[in-house]
C-alpha cells in the first residue's frame, strides 16, 4: 500500500470535523485507484469512514461505498440497541454497567454509528455483581454462554478467574457478541497489579444522560483504550482501527493530563501507554501534549525493540500475520517498564496467579508456573 492510500485511511479514521477532511481528501482522491482503495479500506475497517467523507462531498463515486456505510450503520445500530437493552435490564436489578472502548465511545462521545465499526459489546461490572449479571444475561436476556476462542471453555468459575465471560445471540439477523468483564483489560500478559481496578473504575464512571449505561471518566477511559490497543500489539486485528479509540477520547473528552500521567506511572505502564499515544498522534494527528509523550517515553532499548517489531509487522492490513511465535513473546515482554516486571509477567506472585488459576497453596507454584508458561507459549489469539 503506497503512502497516498495510507494518508486517506489516516484522514478518514481521524476525529477531525468532516469539513476539515474534504479538501485534503480531494487532493488524495485523484491519486488513487478507487477500487483498490476500497479493498484496502475494507480490510482495515475504514471503508465506512471514507464513505462518510464521500457522502458529505460532491465527488462521484461507486455505489459500494454507500452499501458499506449502510451495512456498518445497521450493524452498529443493532449493537447500540442491545447495549441499551442490557443496561436497562441490569439496572432494574441494581447492577450498573460501563460500556468500554468503542461501545462507550459510540454511545456517548462520538455518535456516528457508521464510523464506529465494532465486533462486540464490552461491558464492565463490579466484581460482586458479576455472577448475578451472568444469570440475568442468560435467563432474562436470552444470550448463550460461549467463548469465541477455541482455547476457552464455558466454565463460569474459570471465566471469573480470567476476568470475564462471552455470550452471543441473534438480533435482527446479526450475531451479537457480548463480553462481560470485572477486569477492565484481562489479558494473558498484563498482570492484576498493572491493571486499573475495575471496581474503582466503576465508582469513578460517568452517567450517560437518558441511558442506563455509564462510561468511564475521561482519564480512566483514555488509559483503558490505550491498554486495549497495546493488548492488540497496536497492529493485530483490529489493530489499526483501535487507534481511533485513543483519538476520539482525546479529542472529545477533556483530559486532565497530569492526573492521567500519574495513573500511568502508578501502575507501571508507561511503555505500553506511550506507544498507544505515539501511534495515535503519528497516524491521526491526535492532539496529545508533547510533554506527556516525553514523560512517558520508555528506556531506549525497549523503544527501539518495539519500533523494530512494529515496522516489521506493519501498521496496516490486519489480515497479515504480524508476529512469529517467539517474536510475539519478545514483543510483549518489551512492553513492560522493567526487568522486574518482565519476571512478574512470566512468574506472577501467588496472589496474582490465583486470580487466573485454581491454585490453593504456594507449594503448588512450580506446577502452575509450568502451566503458565505453556499457556503463554501455546494459548494465544491470531498473530
Amino acid at each position: 500500500m503506497n503512502k497516498d492510500y495510507k494518508k486517506i485511511l489516516n484522514l478518514a479514521l481521524s476525529g477531525l470535523h468532516i469539513e476539515e477532511k474534504i479538501i485534503p481528501f480531494e487532493i488524495l482522491w485523484s491519486k488513487v485507484n478507487e477500487e483498490s482503495l476500497f479493498s484496502h479500506a475494507q480490510v482495515d475497517e475504514v471503508a465506512s469512514h471514507i464513505a462518510y467523507i464521500l457522502k458529505s462531498s460532491n465527488f462521484e463515486y461507486a455505489s459500494y461505498w454507500d452499501n458499506e456505510y449502510k451495512e456498518v450503520d445497521q450493524r452498529v445500530s443493532v449493537l447500540m440497541y442491545v447495549l441499551d437493552e442490557v443496561g436497562t435490564k441490569l439496572k432494574e436489578n441494581d447492577i450498573e454497567i460501563v460500556a468500554l472502548k468503542n461501545a462507550g465511545i459510540a454511545k456517548a462521545i462520538f455518535k456516528n454509528n457508521a464510523c464506529s465499526p465494532m465486533g462486540d459489546l464490552d461491558l464492565l461490572v463490579r466484581s460482586k455483581d458479576f455472577r448475578n449479571a451472568h444469570e440475568i444475561i442468560l435467563k432474562e436476556l436470552g444470550f448463550s454462554f460461549k467463548f469465541r476462542s477455541e482455547f476457552e471453555e464455558e466454565d463460569l468459575e474459570d471465566a471469573f478467574r480470567g476476568g470475564g465471560t462471552e455470550y452471543y445471540k441473534i438480533v435482527e439477523g446479526y450475531k451479537v457478541w457480548l463480553e462481560l468483564q470485572w477486569r477492565p483489560i484481562a489479558g494473558r500478559w498484563i498482570q492484576p497489579h498493572n491493571e486499573p481496578n475495575g471496581n474503582e473504575l466503576m465508582s469513578n464512571s460517568i452517567e450517560v444522560e437518558g441511558s442506563a449505561v455509564r462510561i468511564l471518566s475521561p482519564e480512566d477511559n483514555l488509559l483503558q483504550v490505550a491498554l486495549h490497543t497495546a493488548k492488540h500489539s497496536y497492529v493485530r486485528a483490529p489493530g489499526y482501527r483501535l487507534h481511533s479509540d485513543v483519538d476520539r477520547v482525546v479529542r472529545f473528552q477533556e483530559i486532565d493530563w497530569n492526573n492521567f500521567e500519574q495513573k500511568v506511572l502508578k501502575l507501571g505502564l508507561k511503555t505500553a501507554v506511550y506507544f498507544s499515544l505515539y501511534f495515535s498522534k503519528k497516524l491521526l494527528d491526535t492532539p496529545i501534549p508533547d510533554k506527556i509523550l516525553i514523560n512517558l517515553r520508555p528506556i531506549w532499548y525497549r523503544e527501539r525493540l518495539i519500533k523494530y517489531f512494529i515496522k516489521k509487522a506493519g501498521l496496516y492490513n490486519q489480515n497479515k500475520k504480524k508476529f512469529s511465535r517467539v517474536g510475539y513473546i519478545i514483543f510483549n515482554l518489551s512492553l513492560y517498564d522493567s526487568i522486574k516486571e518482565n519476571l512478574k509477567a512470566i512468574f506472577p506472585p501467588f496472589d496474582s496467579l490465583k486470580i487466573k488459576y485454581p491454585i490453593k497453596s504456594k507449594w503448588s507454584l512450580p506446577y502452575f508456573y509450568l502451566i503458565r508458561i505453556k499457556d503463554l507459549l501455546f494459548k494465544r489469539a491470531k498473530l
